[in-house]
């Protein structure tokens, strides 16, 4: 097995000098480092991380907690993730805590006792006693997509805004009773979707009409079902907004059961976009998430928090885009306009 000694001999340098290049614990010439390098590269040399973590008391590992991993806005979020750890230097290690909150305490702890350098996680609808196991033990965690309070690091995408857009294009349209698909009670995007929901019929002079708001609790059946609720109600509306890619699933499954064709009996536009969407007859009008960019800015949260324990949280905001295609009834789409970027609580 090739050591450290031999790579210091490679290199014509002292070991000291391999250890300062391998863990960037002192300055290093470049040439010096380039030598180090190739040696490293021409031996095949593998530095022990576990070692160096027992010196440094960092492992260079980041624990990843996000439920439906299967799920594509998640799993583009996990790719953004990956490539942000990667490219500085750490590994992930991945769970999925169901949205539930008892297993998502579990994970977390499973997480922490592998001696993770810092936590990225997605919330249950009820996360108090997550935060508490953090906070209480000081672990750096950047909360991703779901927000817990301005207490702590956080990402996620523009809410209400987006919904709002959609409101008012289905207004525009001539739309008067436009029906929302909502998520789980008790996420941060649920609550900020139905708000920016209220708003869109408010600027479009459209009443609130409970009656067109129901519930999929942010997965395909439960969508499924309240689509067949508002549908069956005695004014049913004559457009759908639906809160997230599965429940889109949901809802197109159940307006194919009831014989309605989309756009022709009723208008639908969803938050979220994805790969296939422009796939679908017609196809969707929809609001994309930048899910890869939200995973890469968790990454730099977290790696900041590291370097400065005690700096003041952060809550960064992603702007998102309305995508126009044909669900909606529109013959020309119009092309995607993106808003502006918004960070809240900057760093001074």
């Amino acid at each position: 097995m090739t050591t450290m000694t031999d790579v210091a001999r490679r290199a014509g340098v002292s070991v000291a000098t391999v250890s300062h290049v391998l863990n960037d614990t002192r300055p290093v010439r470049p040439d010096t480092r380039a030598a180090v390098l190739g040696a490293i590269e021409e031996l095949g040399y593998t530095h022990n991380t576990l070692a160096r973590s027992l010196v440094t008391s960092r492992t260079r590992s980041i624990g990843l907690a996000v439920s439906a991993i299967s799920n594509p806005y998640f799993t583009e979020i996990l790719q953004g993730v990956e490539a942000g750890a990667l490219e500085a230097g750490y590994s992930l290690l991945i769970t999925d805590p169901h949205d539930d909150p008892r297993h998502e305490r579990k994970v977390v702890q499973l997480l922490h006792e592998r001696r993770v350098d810092g936590m990225i996680v997605a919330p249950s609808a009820e996360p108090a006693g997550l935060v508490e196991y953090l906070t209480r033990r000081e672990v750096p965690t950047v909360f991703l997509d779901r927000l817990v309070g301005d207490d702590h690091d956080q990402v996620c995408a523009e809410n209400a805004g987006p919904v709002r857009q959609l409101v008012g294009h289905l207004a525009e349209s001539g739309h008067t009773r436009i029906g929302l698909v909502a998520g789980l009670p008790g996420l941060s995007t649920t609550t900020e979707r139905v708000q920016g929901y209220r708003e869109g019929l408010r600027a479009a002079g459209l009443p609130f009409v409970p009656g067109l708001l129901a519930g999929g609790n942010s997965e395909a059946a439960g969508a499924e079902d309240a689509t067949r609720r508002l549908l069956a109600a005695p004014e049913p509306p004559t457009a759908l907004i639906t809160a997230n890619n599965a429940m889109t699933i949901g809802t197109l499954r159940a307006l194919r059961d009831l014989g309605l064709e989309v756009p022709r009996d009723i208008a639908l536009a969803c938050f979220d976009d994805f790969s296939w969407a422009d796939l679908f007859t017609p196809r969707l009008t929809a609001i994309a998430q930048p899910s890869k960019d939200i995973g890469a800015a968790a990454v730099r949260l977290l790696l900041e928090r590291l370097a400065e324990p005690d700096r003041p949280p952060r809550t960064v905001r992603l702007p998102c885009t309305f995508v126009h295609r044909t669900s909606c009834g529109c013959a020309e789409p119009a092309p995607a306009v993106p808003p502006a970027a918004q960070e809240r609580n900057p760093a001074p």
